[in-house]
């Protein structure tokens, strides 16, 4: 089961994948704009993880549509200071945008995300039927 799913051109070739390497779920490891991201599936759910420090908590936007979990962050910083004649005006725009496609096992309805040190962290519990079983004893009959 993915989490992410990979988008190749109408003509897929082995060039494409030289020359544009994708190959941690189509995002460039080499931009620094875009959240480092972990994906652990355990027993009874996801864990997904970006590393995105320095943030608060209202500032990410974060909606699931048509099993598609959408994480946006968009922040504008401008700071203008003068003195004796000098102007110095510093502005920061961070944003970053990454979409994950999610596995129809997941229950979208029980989400859950929380902020905390610089890791937005996102429980993606398993809907109940796509749980492990517990082993079951069958007894022989007549």
């Amino acid at each position: 089961m993915s989490l992410i799913r990979r988008h190749t051109g109408m003509f897929p070739t082995l060039w494409n994948d030289v020359l544009t390497p994708d190959w941690f779920g189509g995002v460039d490891r080499f931009n620094p704009t875009l959240p480092a991201v972990n994906i652990r599936e355990g027993e009874k759910e996801f864990i997904l993880e970006l590393a995105v420090p320095g943030q608060k908590k209202e500032d990410f936007n974060i909606e699931v549509d048509e099993n598609v979990l959408t994480i946006s962050m968009e922040q504008k910083d401008e700071h203008e200071e003068s003195s004796e004649g000098y102007t110095r005006r510093e502005f920061k725009y961070t944003s970053f945008k990454r979409a994950f496609t999610l596995p129809e096992t997941v229950n979208e309805d029980a989400i859950e995300a929380d902020y905390e040190q610089g890791i937005l962290r996102f429980a993606l519990p398993k809907k109940k039927e796509a749980l492990p079983k517990p082993k079951r004893l069958i007894e022989i009959g007549k």
